[in-house]
């Protein structure tokens, strides 16, 4: 089933992921990927490798080779259990194929190994994932901006996106979270996002950790009247982020949106008409989290590519 599933999502989304399929960095990621098999299954290169076959046959695997890519394959679907989009399935298969070349090449030749990580450190620093461009209802903030819009009229409810772009999963997120701001904003209920990989000093006021071992990005908080209401993934009391999956199902349950969606698109009425705060979603006691002092500023304008 493991093996299923990221296969028919990919078949199914196949129209929709041609084209990012065939960036720059795909195509580079997908060489790379392959470039143990190549060279092991050339004619005329592979009959100068060494190899551990009982028959000698240097064109083919040998039984370590094959053991080593079935133990990859196992981390590979281990890991697509929890991917959410067909960007992280295919993320996940190109990391591990350049893992388990690394492993292979040095394994062969430790001079091709050495060759073969410092392309992949190159192509690391210097080639980076393409962003989601699709269409989006979004206001992106700076550390100037955020708190003004957020506590501008305490009717809005916002839900901001605290992401960074050097994390993959922020990168795979960032298409599921477009399409929910396409279904669900409106007067009451707006969706922002910032990145507190560039404005450290929103990262420290919210509280959320840039580092990568903190698994606090993407942060999404649930705002009222500028003062946090819940956020997801919930942080405990040692600062670690609970574990939680960001699929599209659980966003629109945790942060109850298809009742919210209604309630706010009631909101486009004199501002006088205040909506009580009983109206939105709370969070249980225990998981209360610490409010936030609003600070003042401005905003920036919102991005919608058609």
């Amino acid at each position: 089933m493991a093996l299923l599933t990221p296969l028919f999502a990919f078949l199914y989304h196949l129209p929709q992921v041609y084209k990012w399929l065939l960036k720059p960095y795909y195509v580079a990621s997908f060489f790379m990927s392959i470039a143990f098999l190549a060279i092991r299954k050339t004619p005329g290169i592979c009959d100068h490798l060494s190899t551990q076959r009982e028959d000698g046959n240097s064109c083919d695997f040998d039984w370590r080779e094959v053991e080593i890519l079935m133990f990859l394959s196992a981390i590979v679907m281990m890991k697509n259990r929890r991917a959410i989009t067909v960007e992280q399935h295919v993320g996940n298969i190109i990391l591990f194929s350049k893992v388990a070349n690394v492993i292979l090449f040095f394994r062969l030749d430790i001079r091709m190994g050495l060759l073969y990580l410092t392309l992949c450190i190159v192509f690391l620093m210097t080639c980076k994932p393409p962003l989601y461009m699709g269409p989006e209802y979004i206001k992106y903030f700076s550390e100037k901006t955020i708190d003004d819009e957020l506590e501008r009229d305490n009717r809005v409810t916002w839900i901001v996106e605290f992401f960074a772009n050097w994390s993959p999963e922020c990168q795979s997120f960032a298409s599921v979270y477009a399409d929910l701001s396409l279904k669900y904003n409106c007067a009451g209920l707006k969706f922002g996002k910032v990145d507190v990989g560039r404005y450290g000093e929103v990262s420290k006021k919210y509280k959320v950790s840039t580092s990568p071992l903190s698994k606090q990005l993407p942060s999404l908080v649930l705002f009222q009247g500028g003062k946090e209401v819940m956020r997801r993934p919930q942080v405990d009391k040692k600062g670690r982020a609970v574990s939680w999956s960001f699929t599209e199902e659980n966003i629109i349950r945790e942060f109850n949106l298809n009742e919210l969606y209604q309630k706010s698109k009631k909101l486009n009425k004199p501002k006088g008409d205040k909506v009580s705060q009983s109206q939105f979603p709370t969070v249980p006691e225990e998981e209360e989290l610490e409010q936030q002092e609003p600070n003042r500023g401005g905003v920036e304008e919102s991005k919608k590519d058609k």
